[in-house]
């Protein structure tokens, strides 16, 4: 092989990673978007309730609030099975995923939160299978997606949210620490995103407190995105109390 062959040879693989690269930056960017039209804008996993209920008074209240949910459940629940499903979808283990769906909706107890996620995760799900024309549309139609897709359809499998967005990354060629980030950014900017439409906190307050959240973030992501299943654990009994609350009060502008 002669030198230029070697450098144009160089030069195409160079080229090829950094557009795999810049694929999956694009993906990780539109799954994390409040465009995406999967429902979770709908829910505020119990933020309402508390700012109905007078428990939320501040800003920094607030950000200290969603800070417990990162540390009680989104990292040792949530991207504990996000992370589970990624690599059971990367092995082609359709049982690995489902025990992560199944898992998660044990450790989720408020009926709110479990709808909510549940329905996210179908509609995601079905979006990205009817309009994808990459790598994720063309697993649909074969191997571990379709088998999901098929238990979800017969009602064999919830379909939650974080355990559909592990696959949908993994399928898209996301990594599963940035897949990780997703799920805990999207959560975040989800509920600070409902106190603000609640009418209680500006712009100002809001992104001040997303720029204190992103260390908790990025430390709940790293900390749980390879834990194994089996430690997965959710402690957030004020969170399940207002979610259980939030089922029957009289006035709601969420679905959760």
């Amino acid at each position: 092989m002669t030198m230029g062959m070697a450098n144009q040879i160089t030069a195409i693989a160079t080229e090829a990673t950094a557009m795999s690269d810049s694929t999956g930056f694009l993906t990780a960017l539109r799954l994390s978007d409040s465009m995406l039209p999967v429902g979770t804008y709908t829910a505020s996993y119990g933020v309402e309730q508390y700012l109905n209920d007078g428990y939320i008074e501040s800003a920094d209240e607030l950000g200290e609030l969603i800070e417990g949910y990162l540390r009680g459940v989104i990292g040792p629940a949530e991207i504990v099975a996000l992370g589970h499903a990624h690599r059971s979808a990367a092995a082609g283990d359709l049982e690995g995923i489902l025990a992560a769906d199944e898992r998660l909706g044990a450790a989720t107890l408020p009926a709110e939160f479990r709808e909510s996620s549940e329905k996210a995760g179908e509609k995601l799900l079905s979006l990205l299978v009817e309009i994808d024309e990459g790598p994720f549309a063309a697993a649909e139609h074969e191997g571990v997606v379709a088998a999901y897709t098929d238990a979800l359809e017969t009602g064999s499998t919830a379909g939650h949210y974080p355990v559909v967005l592990g696959m949908v990354c993994q399928q898209s060629g996301v990594g599963c620490l940035e897949a990780a980030l997703v799920s805990a950014y999207s959560t975040v900017t989800g509920l600070l995103g409902a106190a603000q439409r609640l009418g209680r906190f500006g712009h100002t307050d809001i992104q001040a407190q997303l720029s204190g959240l992103f260390p908790v973030v990025e430390a709940i992501c790293e900390q749980y995105h390879d834990v194994e299943l089996e430690a997965m654990c959710s402690f957030a009994p004020l969170a399940d109390v207002m979610g259980m609350t939030h089922e029957r009060a009289d006035r709601r502008l969420f679905m959760s």
